[in-house]
């Protein structure tokens, strides 16, 4: 059964205010008390969001992405240029992760319901970047390659990024690696006489 308005516009005020709190500070250490206090509301009103703190988490997570993801796509539709359409895309990843510190990307994937979701979006973002590949590719904008082994390719790359695996070898956090697989993708997929002539104007 669907929120009256004020209680969805209430349930979706508190999703805001506790992406804020989790991103920056992570969400393992926070029990139902603790967020109830820094949030300065009651816990009936954290239980609006979910039923319980396993379950605000997932919510949370969940809003984050979705939230990311809407603003992404609205950044690649105001592109008609296919090649810049995934730039963009990726270039847009790194910015939506950029506020996520390096606790809340550790809290996500030691809590399994989290981690789910993290895993949810990366396999969509390599399902967008497989398509935007093969959009490049048909309209003569990108050189011509197997788009599903760049998406693949794409994948393991942003799962090794959720994973920290990246961040434990080179030093990059989430948001810096995503922009330098942007580069590395685009760098692969453009005609270098195309990108001196971009570098010129």
């Amino acid at each position: 059964m669907p929120l009256p308005g004020k209680a969805r516009a209430r349930r979706e005020e508190m999703l805001v205010q506790l992406r804020e709190l989790f991103l920056t500070e992570g969400f393992s250490s926070f029990n139902i008390g603790d967020l109830a206090e820094r949030l300065r509301c009651s816990r009936t009103t954290l239980y609006a969001v979910a039923p319980s703190k396993e379950q605000i988490v997932v919510a949370v997570v969940r809003s984050f992405f979705k939230t990311a993801a809407e603003r992404i796509e609205a950044r690649v539709a105001a592109s008609a240029d296919p090649a810049r359409r995934l730039a963009i895309y990726l270039e847009a990843v790194a910015a939506e992760l950029q506020p996520a510190s390096a606790m809340f990307f550790a809290d996500v994937a030691d809590f399994g319901p989290a981690n789910d979701v993290y895993q949810e979006n990366t396999q969509y973002a390599a399902r967008r970047v497989q398509a935007l590949v093969t959009e490049g590719v048909r309209a003569g904008a990108l050189r011509p390659v197997h788009a599903s082994f760049v998406g693949a390719a794409a994948a393991e790359v942003m799962g090794a990024i959720q994973r920290g695996t990246i961040q434990a070898t080179t030093g990059l956090d989430a948001a810096e690696a995503y922009r330098q697989l942007a580069d590395l993708v685009m760098t692969s997929l453009t005609d270098p006489k195309e990108r001196t002539r971009e570098g010129g104007r």
